[in-house]
């Protein structure tokens, strides 16, 4: 079952991967969130979030390559250094070096993000026994890490107060139990904020007139350079690309609680602050690091909150991997993958989702990337994959609660998605705004103690 999982995952985020456009959070974590809902055992929705990684994660680069077109959010650090070799037709190259790159990453994090998560088991106790405390003091230093420091310090009370108010409202009203929670679905509304804003601003008639009409996007697929073969990495990449690519996957795993976006941009581009060579191999040696990193910062920032603490302590754990902690009354924060599985079974779990994706990942890259992003850009339309996941948004937050108050959830749902839509467009992180959302229980009796 659980090798079923993981090819299943392959399978279904390899195509979601070749869509340009398409965000990591948004299509992880309600997929995720429905498989524990059906009833999946642990160890397989683990297996499935791993491999579902770390296929998206390399997927996600292909189109950047190959169409100039960013696949997702964490692809965007790679994008004018793929540009620059795209223009010198060397598109076949640079998804060859993604691939190694991103094995790379997969095998330096796993075992170091053990052995970290190992180290901070000691400590487990306080951190779980101060929770309100971690988390809000996590919410203020993600949103002192972003760009918009300010702004993101003073959308964390009204945030905090919108997901405590309307559970409030909800059993004031009778339609939840008292001690029900319906985070699970504030959750998703979070991670379709954005969108959601975008179609509800389609009903808006001066807003839509305004949009451009008449034309469509052009993108040019280089089809180039991929008729040899070779699968061996070391045949794809320079030495000199292989040990920066390794010695940054390794930096980055302790800052597992930092924006793994920021960590690429920043750590990818340290890489080749003193190569003066010409722009192709210091851009062939960035998008290598950076697909590096792309793995190992996704892939510790679950590992180390998951079995060391059982909380979600970094905006990774805190939002695409946030089901894996809280997912309605399956998994709470005192009953979840980190009770449920010992140390061998992550192990286990997590090294044979992540090998079996990253070898299986690395060879559609290598050989028929090309085939597939053609195959998708022409048959698969980017609206339908985008209303697949709001409609699954709707139809988890309806059954999120019980009967009664389902019809009153999506609306609810509705309103966190505006609000929080709203706010990510003003420049608050989603790390910020989920972290908000699991510390809002502690900012909200701290400002109760004040009054």
């Amino acid at each position: 079952m659980m090798v079923a999982a993981i090819l299943a995952a392959v399978v279904l985020y390899t195509f979601i991967g070749f869509i340009p456009g398409t965000d990591e959070t948004g299509v992880l974590a309600p997929v995720t969130l429905a498989i524990i809902l059906a009833g999946a055992p642990p160890h397989v929705v683990l297996a499935f979030f791993v491999s579902a990684v770390v296929t998206l994660n390399l997927m996600n680069g292909i189109p950047t390559a190959l169409v100039g077109l960013p696949g997702g959010v964490m692809s965007a650090p790679l994008m004018d250094h793929a540009m620059v070799l795209r223009d010198k037709g060397l598109a076949s190259g640079t998804i060859r070096k993604m691939a190694v790159g991103s094995a790379i990453g997969t095998l330096i994090s796993i075992p170091l993000s053990f052995l970290l998560a190992s180290l901070l088991l000691p400590m487990a106790d306080w951190i779980k026994s101060n929770s309100d405390i971690v988390l809000a003091a996590g919410a203020v230093v993600l949103a002192l890490l972003g760009k918009n420091r300010i702004l993101s310090l003073v959308a964390i009370l009204p945030m905090a107060l919108l997901f405590q108010a309307l559970p409030a409202l909800y059993r004031g009203a009778g339609i939840i139990p008292e001690k029900a929670s319906v985070n699970t679905s504030f959750f998703l509304g979070i991670t379709v904020g954005p969108m959601l804003l975008t179609l509800l601003e389609l009903l808006n008639a001066k807003r839509r007139e305004a949009l451009p009409h008449g034309s469509r996007t052009k993108a040019e697929l280089l089809r180039s350079g991929f008729g040899r073969q070779a699968l061996w990495p070391g045949r794809l990449i320079t030495r000199s690309e292989g040990w920066w690519s390794a010695a940054m996957a390794a930096a980055s795993t302790p800052l597992f609680i930092l924006s793994p976006v920021g960590l690429t941009f920043l750590l990818g581009e340290a890489s080749v602050a003193r190569q003066n060579e010409d722009r192709v191999p210091r851009a062939q040696r960035a998008v290598t690091v950076m697909s590096a990193l792309t793995h190992s910062t996704y892939l510790a920032g679950v590992i180390i909150p998951l079995v060391a603490l059982g909380v979600p302590i970094s905006g990774v754990s805190a939002g695409p991997a946030g089901p894996l902690f809280n997912a309605g009354s399956v998994y709470t924060k005192q009953h979840n993958l980190h009770h449920l599985l010992d140390l061998p079974w992550f192990i286990i779990t997590v090294s044979l989702g992540a090998l079996v994706a990253v070898a299986i990942t690395y060879i559609i890259a290598v050989r028929w990337s090309s085939q597939i992003t053609y195959f998708v850009m022409r048959r698969i339309p980017h609206e339908a994959v985008l209303a697949l996941f709001v409609a699954f948004v709707v139809l988890l937050a309806y059954i999120d609660a019980d009967q009664k108050a389902g019809l009153a959830n999506v609306f609810g749902v509705l309103l966190v998605g505006i609000a929080c839509g709203s706010f990510n467009r003003l420049g608050v992180s989603y790390g910020v705004q989920f972290m908000s959302l699991y510390a809002a229980p502690g900012i909200v009796k701290a400002l109760a103690a004040l009054a």
